[in-house]
């Protein structure tokens, strides 16, 4: 199976280091091991890597994303705990990366959850077999209950090309993209 891409904001070191020391804590192993807010999913982002000087361009004429990552939630779904993340430039920027995409490759189709309802996040765990999510949000609003009281505030001055190599991979920073300014 081919790789698969995506395109994400990273949070700061120290809380990179707080979610790692949870999914170790928990014995947690899927592919959001390296602690990522997607800004562009992996839909359009073929192998072929056709849109990555497109997207480039896009990302160095594009402000820094200032984010605010709160405390725990569960999606509705029941597919990942997540710590939520805030942030209308990362969706302005996720939306001007859907044009640009849809302008170079007119037959992409994107999931449905990207456009303008696209809901930032950073995953904490993605549901397998094996993995009770209703367990970990409760341990996880015991570890980040900081963020729920006061979200931790930061700005992305760059965002990160991830790459997962296929099926029972995680995904990893493959370079740097940096933003206007």
């Amino acid at each position: 199976m081919a790789p698969s891409y995506l395109l994400a904001a990273l949070p700061p070191p120290e809380l990179a280091a707080r979610i790692q020391t949870f999914r170790t804590t928990h014995n947690l192993k899927d592919a959001a091991a390296v602690p990522h807010i997607t800004v562009k999913a992996r839909s359009g982002l073929l192998p072929e890597l056709n849109w990555q000087e497109k997207l480039r361009e896009v990302a160095a004429r594009h402000a820094p994303l200032p984010i605010a990552v709160g405390g725990p939630r569960l999606f509705s779904n029941g597919t990942a705990v997540y710590l939520e993340a805030d942030s209308s430039e990362a969706v302005q920027l996720h939306l001007a990366l859907l044009d640009a995409l849809w302008n170079i490759q007119t037959d992409t189709r994107f999931f449905g959850y990207e456009g303008p309802g696209l809901q930032l996040h950073l995953s904490l765990v993605l549901q397998r077999r094996g993995v009770e999510l209703s367990e970990l949000l409760t341990a996880a609003q015991t570890e980040f209950a900081d963020l729920e009281r006061e979200p931790l505030a930061f700005t992305a001055r760059k965002i990160t090309l991830m790459r997962k190599p296929g099926p029972g991979g995680i995904y990893a920073p493959l370079e740097e993209w940096p933003l206007l300014g």
